[in-house]
């Protein structure tokens, strides 16, 4: 009997939508990257049954009077069946964590030569889109932070975009002292806070 023809993959580490030998539709929810729990409701005339445990799998049969059957897929099965889809999986998203001198947008030396890494990880993913986020420690005001913080965002856009990457794929966003790598009270001066965030994906 010939395998089920796949008619629809959602967000890659979400879930697998087949149709199956028979007329119908089966679901196999698949781990997330990042360990997060996600769940899918399954509905068809007889009823609903939520997916919630990676691998589990329903199957839901044409104009059946009674909910979808669920049970658990085999993952070195699925990965087999539907080897040609893994193969197209985007590479999960890479992340580089810059530091700046204090007060201002100077990238400390090492985060300079972690710059060159950013641009070679961005050259292997074709059309690759990057995100900076900016961030301060809690010295001066959160005024005065938001506005460091875009600034150093938009000195890393700068420097990527010298270097070869588009300008339209990449994105700055400023974050103030809002997300502290290491929490500290007001006016500390945290170096590990001065930073920006680059994810390539």
């Amino acid at each position: 009997m010939a395998a089920p023809a796949l008619i629809a993959a959602v967000a890659w580490t979400a879930l697998l939508v087949a149709t199956t030998p028979t007329p119908g539709t089966r679901v196999i929810l698949l781990p997330n990257d990042d360990g997060r729990s996600t769940a899918v409701v399954v509905g068809g005339p007889g009823g609903e049954q939520t997916v919630s445990q990676p691998y589990q799998r329903a199957t839901a049969p044409a104009n059946s009077k009674t909910p979808p059957s669920l049970d658990e897929a085999d993952p070195a099965a699925v990965h087999a069946q539907y080897k040609e889809l893994f193969a197209l999986r985007p590479p999960r998203p890479h992340q580089f964590n810059l530091l700046f001198d204090a007060g201002g947008t100077s990238l400390t030396p090492a985060s300079l030569r972690t710059l060159d890494s950013v641009v070679a990880e961005a050259m292997t993913r074709p059309g690759a889109d990057i995100t900076v986020t900016g961030h301060t420690d809690t010295r001066g005001s959160m005024t005065d932070n938001d506005a460091l913080s875009i600034r150093r965002a938009q000195e890393i856009c700068e420097m990527l975009i010298e270097r070869g990457l588009p300008a339209d794929h990449i994105e700055a966003i400023g974050r103030g002292e809002r997300e502290p790598a290491v929490p500290t009270d007001d006016e500390a001066d945290e170096p590990r806070n001065r930073r920006a965030v680059i994810v390539v994906r």
